[in-house]
């Protein structure tokens, strides 16, 4: 496919799950992507070649988000190998498996700084690189819909991504840039290493009317299609790609 073809688009986060999936989506869709990353250099050059490796084009580019000054050093990384940019999409963000009662303050800071602030100042800074018509897609969690006590502060930061995503649809819409989000369920990656549990994942299994767990792959599709021309008048909107989770009348997630 070439529907992308043309266009720059940005990653982050996208050294491993829904942010590899993503990026190498967009790659076989004809963007060219910058694979941002923290610490895992490693895996995230075996992003770049897996995806030059199918014809496509990317880049890395490395910084520390949740830190003062990231939004400023990630775009001075991505100015010193492209121009411009077209889709953006933050999917970084750090989680927190704590009960209200049990959350510290300095990890509270921390998921701020990284799921809240740095998400915010990354958007700001990239405006003026980000072109007319443009997309950006933030990556939320079904837990701003589903009550799961046990990621409280987690599933908290991801509405204030929510909002935001509402907020700048408004704010963006006269120069035709679209602002979604897609807020996954329970995906098989390691961000969720308890699934590797057999019983944590029969129950997380069953929470899906599918009865499955997600895949990154089920993410990068709807990621793709919201970043494509057929995505076009699609904005200010959180989409739901859980696999159905807790929508009837079986038993919900207690965290």
């Amino acid at each position: 496919m070439s529907t992308l073809s043309g266009k720059v688009a940005l990653v982050t986060g996208a050294s491993k799950g829904i942010g590899r999936a993503v990026a190498e989506r967009l790659a076989a869709d004809g963007a060219r992507v910058g694979v941002h990353y923290n610490s895992s250099e490693a895996a995230a050059k075996e992003v770049v070649n897996a995806i030059e490796a199918e014809g496509g084009q990317a880049f890395l580019v490395r910084a520390e988000l949740g830190v003062d000054g990231d939004a400023t050093a990630l775009w001075a990384e991505f100015d010193k190998a492209a121009d411009g940019l077209d889709i953006l999409v933050n999917n970084a963000g750090a989680g927190l498996l704590a009960p209200i009662g049990h959350v510290q303050e300095a990890d509270f800071d921390k998921l701020v700084a990284v799921n809240v602030k740095s998400l915010f100042f990354v958007i700001q800074q990239g405006l003026d690189r980000l072109r007319d018509g443009g997309r950006i897609i933030n990556v939320s969690s079904a837990t701003t819909r589903i009550a799961m006590p046990n990621v409280v502060a987690y599933s908290m930061t991801k509405g204030a991504m929510n909002t935001l995503t509402l907020t700048l649809a408004e704010a963006l819409a006269p120069r035709g840039i679209t602002v979604n989000a897609v807020a996954p369920g329970i995906i098989d990656t390691d961000f969720n290493p308890w699934l590797a549990h057999p019983q944590m994942r029969a129950l997380a299994e069953s929470w899906s009317a599918f009865g499955r767990t997600g895949t990154p792959a089920d993410v990068a599709g709807v990621a793709g299609f919201l970043a494509s021309p057929a995505g076009g008048w699609v904005s200010g909107q959180v989409i739901d790609v859980s696999g159905a989770s807790s929508l009837g009348n079986g038993p919900a997630p207690k965290g």
